[in-house]
């Protein structure tokens, strides 16, 4: 019985001591991994919707609170400001919407009027050859020169995006990420001029 509690002893300390390293890893790595996920991923993105600019948007980047969550908690939104000169001349942020296998997270470029630079596709989950189509230029490049209006919608529905055939959920989530990133742009634009 003794040599139970023993071997229940070293093994609860062996586990104690395992979560103290990999939570202390884990802190210790956080904002180079931040920093990773910033560089190679959403600058890429950044650098597609956006043109002409000079500064660092990932360094010049601000979190604005845009909301409370259900559980009372801020819902923060970063949000990449382009500058020439000095002067802003747009901005980028992240936008989701829900497609088919799931959320679809696009980077839209808005210009000071309200206009959209661009778009790219942060991340998503849906069908290859299909749905995942969403990411080819053809479709993306429709939102170019566009505002917050009905004809940011589908052709189906109205409006002068033409979906991808076969994918309408994925292209339904991709113009809602995009109309919900410009609903949220006078605050932005407020907020980080």
């Amino acid at each position: 019985m003794r040599e139970l509690f023993r071997m229940v002893f070293v093994l609860t300390a062996i586990c104690a001591v395992s979560a103290l390293v990999l939570a202390y890893a884990n802190k210790a790595t956080k904002p180079a991994r931040e920093y990773q996920l910033l560089k190679y991923v959403v600058e890429p993105s950044i650098r597609e919707v956006l043109k002409g600019y000079d500064n660092d948007p990932i360094k010049e980047r601000k979190e604005i609170i845009i909301g409370r969550g259900a559980n009372g908690k801020p819902i923060k939104k970063t949000i990449f400001p382009a500058k020439k000169g000095g002067k802003l001349i747009g901005l980028a942020y992240s936008s989701e919407g829900h497609g088919y296998h799931g959320n679809i997270e696009v980077m839209v470029g808005v210009d000071l009027t309200g206009t959209i630079t661009g778009i790219s596709i942060l991340r998503h989950s849906e069908t290859p050859g299909l749905g995942a189509r969403i990411v080819e230029p053809a479709f993306r490049k429709q939102f170019q020169g566009m505002k917050l209006s009905d004809e940011l919608k589908l052709s189906t529905q109205g409006g002068k995006i033409d979906g991808i055939s076969g994918a309408t959920h994925s292209s339904t989530g991709v113009v809602s990420a995009v109309r919900k990133a410009l609903e949220l742009f006078p605050k932005a634009k407020k907020e980080v001029s």
